[in-house]
């Protein structure tokens, strides 16, 4: 009997999986911190065999090759992926005995679109089709994204995503369940799709690479493609390279004197508590990444590559898990921590800085007193409709782009709050008179604010 595992990394939008029987497993995409991976398969009492990758990844840093030194695993990879360390090189066609005794077998198949080397791999027991990991080719409702590698393969990659979907289609049973890695969150997806499961036939009826003709599911999915997060530059080097290993011990205690240089010296100052402690009350110059919003994705967007960060958390907790989300993204060692709340982490005789929260109401009730309204949701949002007159500049843009904010107070909002929060905190930092707008963007036509376009 098999069993298949799933590893939700739901910060970053993916799934890792875990697949064997009595005896051995494999583990398909694993993220770098292993130890989930390492639990899952203690938990089944299983020895993990075989490590495979679909692809060289551009939204994560993987364990795959720590993990398979660790175990003492194959490391299966994609033979046309250009790497720099040992590895079992995988072909279409090439089978793979996961566990003799429970009668599985691991079938590549070569699958380009995402990468020129994307590769999924069949699960079968004793010859039946029974799990597919798709990686970043076939995902619930859509496919992966085929701009990542270079800008002039984009469009053939984006045909050839088509072409691999019509493959898993026809080769594999209706019943096959579908397990991609990217697709809930990721931006390696080319568009959001709702739900957590699906199958080879429930694809066949939904996505859209699997209803429509190979021009008209191009053209509509090149027009689509949204911006692509800033560190993913840095994703597939490291991957090609082989990653370190990490290291999750907490990082040195800093002072409030020391915090204090650290922001002199031109550092990031991260506060990790929710955006409403923070604007209640923080150290004048941090920055807001809530913890428990998507702290790795926007974080190692925004900051410049390298850059040392100091992290402030509200507990050793919180801080451990942000340190989880970071090395997932190559944010290996914060260079410095604190916890507890503002009053610990400002200097003798100086108070927290606070700032203000609204909502779209309270923004159409001063809209007259000529405030500046800035739109910080990307470009493909913002095409569903934004408000008059607002000024948009993209969060993950706004860092570079603060000169070009209008003078006078600031009212800065998203879709939701949480990148408004991000962004008032980094026009807080740099002595702006800002107001968070915390509230849902379907809130602004009801509060009486006039809607465009165009």
């Amino acid at each position: 009997m098999f069993f298949v595992d799933t590893i939700e990394v739901s910060g970053l939008g993916n799934r890792s999986y875990l697949a064997g029987g009595e005896r051995a497993a494999v583990a398909v995409d694993p993220p770098r911190d292993l130890d989930r991976v390492l639990e899952a398969a203690a938990r089944r009492g299983v020895r993990i065999s075989h490590v495979v990758e679909t692809h060289v990844h551009n939204d994560y840093v993987t364990g795959g090759l720590e993990l398979a030194r660790i175990t003492g695993a194959a490391y299966l990879v994609p033979a046309g992926a250009r790497v720099s360390f040992e590895r079992v090189p995988v072909r279409d066609g090439d089978c793979t005995e996961i566990d003799t005794g429970a009668g599985l077998i691991l079938r590549a198949l070569a699958t380009p679109g995402h990468t020129p080397h994307h590769t999924s791999y069949v699960l079968e027991e004793n010859g039946t089709v029974v799990a597919a990991f798709t990686g970043g080719s076939l995902l619930i409702g859509t496919v992966g994204r085929p701009d990542l590698v270079e800008p002039r393969l984009t469009e053939g990659l984006a045909r050839a995503q088509h072409a691999s979907a019509h493959r898993l289609a026809a080769e594999l049973p209706d019943e096959t369940a579908a397990l991609p890695t990217h697709g809930f969150g990721s931006f390696c997806s080319s568009s959001q799709a709702e739900g957590g499961d699906t199958t080879i036939g429930k694809e066949k009826v939904s996505n859209e690479a699997l209803t429509r003709d190979v021009d008209t599911f191009v053209a509509d999915l090149l027009a689509g493609l949204d911006d692509v997060p800033a560190y993913y530059t840095h994703m597939g080097p490291a991957n090609a390279a082989g990653p370190a290993p990490v290291d999750l011990t907490p990082p040195p205690v800093a002072g409030a004197d020391e915090i204090a240089a650290r922001l002199n010296e031109g550092e990031w100052v991260v506060d990790l508590r929710n955006r409403v402690a923070f604007a209640a009350g923080h150290l004048a110059g941090s920055f807001n990444f809530e913890a428990e919003g998507q702290l790795a994705t926007y974080l190692a967007w925004l900051i410049p590559w390298g850059k040392p960060v100091t992290l402030l958390a509200e507990s050793p907790e919180q801080l451990a898990a942000a340190q989880r989300e970071l090395v997932r993204v190559g944010i290996d060692r914060p260079a410095a921590a604190a916890t507890g709340g503002p009053t610990d982490w400002v200097r003798a005789g100086e108070t927290p800085a606070s700032i203000r929260r609204a909502t779209f109401a309270d923004l159409a009730g001063c809209l007259r007193g000529g405030v500046v309204v800035l739109d910080v949701r990307r470009a493909s949002e913002r095409t569903g409709g934004f408000v008059e007159g607002s000024v948009h500049i993209p969060i993950h843009t706004l860092p570079r782009r603060l000169d070009e904010v209008p003078e006078g107070e600031v009212w800065v909002h998203c879709a939701g709050g949480m990148r408004a929060a991000i962004a008032a905190s980094l026009l807080d930092a740099a002595g702006r008179d800002v107001v968070a707008v915390d509230d849902s963007f379907e809130m602004a036509e009801k509060a009486g604010l006039t809607l465009r376009t165009s």
